[in-house]
């Protein structure tokens, strides 16, 4: 064999041993875990998983004029006084965090199609922490002829501002903050198990509505 010839041929199989490794090293790789249970159990190893955390603020604003109520002659009365009013301005925080109960989930909220896998998350949860009031930022008006609020007044003003901010809640991206977070932190596990970022879907069972989300708030004393 001439030299030109034993040239040519070691060029063609170099090119074919390029392209065969380049075939390889495209191939998508095969997922490892062939059974829904051994993907479900690793999940709900995660047990709870906290997504969002939200920190809530409101000023509670009450007004409290010194007024007479009653009837009179079958007439309902109400009469200033002339004792001058009273006003006063309470900051509230409240912490509400949202979190998934993967304890919840089963292996009937997966569904595999060759290497692709859908997760169908139980729905987020939220709870509320124990409003803190900022006495310090606590400001009041009070006429001469009028006491000042007392601790169980500001107690019991405190607790308008927390339905307040029990009520806000539903306007927040508190929700849609807790799915992204949650596909963040779980696509990485079920990716180690074998499965291509790409054929990973996250879902939730359904839209959740502010009346429903409001039903779902957990307040913690």
């Amino acid at each position: 064999m001439s030299g030109a010839a034993l040239l040519v041929l070691c060029l063609m199989l170099l090119i074919g041993f390029l392209i065969g490794s380049h075939r390889k090293t495209d191939k998508a790789p095969v997922a490892s875990i062939d059974t829904i249970p051994v993907l479900a159990q690793r999940i709900s190893d995660c047990s709870r998983l906290y997504t969002a955390e939200y920190q809530l603020h409101k000023i509670v604003m009450y007004d409290d004029p010194a007024v007479v109520d009653g009837k009179l002659f079958n007439h309902d009365i109400h009469i200033n006084l002339p004792l001058g009013t009273r006003r006063i301005a309470i900051p509230v925080t409240a912490t509400a965090k949202a979190y998934i109960d993967m304890n919840r989930l089963t292996a009937d909220n997966i569904h595999r199609h060759g290497d692709k896998v859908e997760i169908i998350l139980p729905d987020p949860e939220v709870t509320l922490t124990a409003t803190r009031i900022d006495h310090e930022g606590i400001m009041q008006e009070v006429s001469l002829l009028r006491s000042r609020f007392t601790d169980d007044d500001i107690t019991t003003i405190q607790q308008q501002g927390r339905k307040d901010i029990i009520n806000s809640l539903p306007s927040t991206d508190i929700l849609a903050d807790a799915r992204q977070s949650a596909a963040r932190q779980l696509i990485p596990i079920i990716v180690r198990m074998g499965f291509r970022e790409e054929n990973v879907t996250i879902t939730f069972r359904r839209e959740l509505t502010p009346e429903r989300l409001k039903s779902i708030i957990k307040i913690i004393n």
